[in-house]
């Protein structure tokens, strides 16, 4: 580097990599992640351009860009077109998503987790198959796609949420890897998908995994907006988009009819394939129509049982085009994201015999009893959520970011997920935790006062030992 061309010239980060013995373009790289751990880049702080920062460390153009690329694929920094590159809203927080070493109980707020009574219904039910001369039979490599029967039977459950379709079913092991095989099949590393300014977690590193770049749309009272979803396919150019229609993960909000019909006329216009994550919708009493009935040949819809039934059943349900289906279904058959015949059968008895639609019942009631306790300790606070829903999304007093309540509440016993984990890009998210709320009873009583604690804290919270 020159000797006195950065001295006083005006620089957001201006990185030392004497001392590292890595090639250049990871020792750029590890020095950025450093200095946001460190707190020495927070987030939103906009970088330097890459030929800037390749003249002040006298390197190649392609090293500065090769360190960036290396950073976007970890979720550090983000990049919009016409306005340069930015450390990520979240990247702060990557630390408190590691796993931890505590060693004392905590009582589970943070990961939606169904309630698990209902498991000895589906139990009956397995051990009756288990008893079966054809049982056996079920022990063989699953496929993506099952018999007539099977289909007929999700078809009977879209039907609970006002879905009608004539096409065939695809089938994965769980939500998550259907969303994982679907990015895998139709996007290309370098795409960008357009998501809400909040979103799911999984999303988040599925995108990351798969070299995906997620853009924020514009929003209104937490939905997207048409000029919002135009500017970015415009500007932003967009492949596609993502939505969660029903108690939205982690914001808890159930899209409107208008936004729905909006998303399906816009795809359309712009040729944008939407990926409507369906996971809760079943939990809905009276839920609207999905974004798939209104444009069919633009939607790939994925349901699952996870939430809904049992995760341990590990089956989703996904409805694409026929012009996406031979690709999703190759590649759900190349990388092993299968069903197991087994759960497959149980799941379709489950449905056919009523039993779906009963414990998903129970799981609303309990959810309902629930979030009365929810209501009665945390009233004092505003709390967004259906009492149908299973998790909620605390909007905290000012006196407390996300990530400042999550370690508080950590310390203090509980997990619960600060709105910083579910943040894209430069998306600065507001202040909130996301709160599941299906642990026993007892245990949630006794986290919804230790929160009430905290919250009435001014952050000086006494920790009981």
């Amino acid at each position: 580097m020159p000797i006195n061309s950065f001295d006083a010239y005006p620089m957001s980060w201006k990185p030392d990599i004497s001392n590292s013995t890595a090639p250049l373009y990871i020792a750029i790289a590890q020095q950025l992640e450093l200095d946001i751990k460190e707190g020495r880049l927070t987030p939103g702080t906009k970088l330097p351009p890459q030929r800037e920062l390749a003249d002040f460390l006298d390197v190649n153009l392609s090293t500065i860009t090769r360190a960036f690329k290396l950073c976007g694929q970890k979720g550090l920094i983000y990049a919009s077109i016409g306005s340069g590159t930015f450390v990520s809203t979240d990247a702060a927080s990557n630390k408190i998503l590691l796993p931890s070493n505590r060693t004392t109980p905590i009582i589970e707020m943070g990961s939606v987790l169904p309630d698990n009574f209902v498991n000895e219904d589906i139990t009956r039910y397995m051990k009756k198959m288990v008893g079966e001369p054809s049982f056996p039979k079920l022990f063989q490599y699953g496929r993506p796609e099952g018999n007539a029967w099977q289909n007929e039977a999700v078809l009977k459950l879209f039907e609970l949420v006002n879905f009608q379709t004539d096409q065939p079913i695809l089938l994965g092991a769980g939500g998550q890897n259907a969303i994982v095989g679907t990015l895998a099949a139709l996007f290309q590393p370098g795409d960008r998908i357009g998501t809400d300014p909040i979103t799911y977690a999984g999303m988040k590193t599925a995108a990351n995994m798969l070299g995906i770049q997620l853009v924020a749309i514009q929003q209104c009272q937490g939905e997207m907006t048409k000029e919002g979803l135009l500017y970015a396919c415009k500007n932003e150019h967009i492949k596609g988009i993502y939505v969660i229609p029903d108690f939205h993960n982690p914001t808890t909000h159930t899209m409107s009819v208008e936004t729905r019909k909006m998303i399906a006329e816009v795809a359309r216009q712009r040729n944008l394939l939407v990926i409507e994550d369906a996971i809760y919708s079943f939990l809905k009493e009276n839920p609207y129509a999905p974004i798939a009935s209104y444009a069919p040949e633009k939607v790939i819809y994925i349901a699952s049982l996870s939430k809904t039934i049992s995760p341990g059943l590990r089956l989703s349900f996904i409805v694409t085009p026929p012009a996406f289906r031979k690709k999703i279904m190759e590649t759900l058959y190349n990388i092993n994201i299968s069903v197991s015949p087994i759960m497959l059968e149980l799941a379709a008895r489950l449905i056919h015999e009523g039993v779906a639609q009963t414990i998903m019942e129970k799981h609303r009631a309990y959810a309902k009893q629930q979030n009365a306790l929810v209501n009665h300790y945390l009233a004092e606070y505003h709390i967004l959520g259906d009492e149908e829903c299973i998790f909620r999304w605390l909007l905290l007093p000012d006196k407390f970011t996300g990530v400042q309540f999550e370690l508080l509440a950590s310390k203090a016993g509980v997990q619960v997920y600060a709105a910083e984990r579910f943040a894209v890009g430069n998306a600065k998210p507001v202040n909130a935790v996301r709160m599941a709320i299906a642990a026993p009873e007892y245990q949630l009583e006794q986290a919804l006062i230790i929160l009430k604690d905290i919250l009435e804290s001014n952050g000086d919270y006494t920790f009981v030992d």
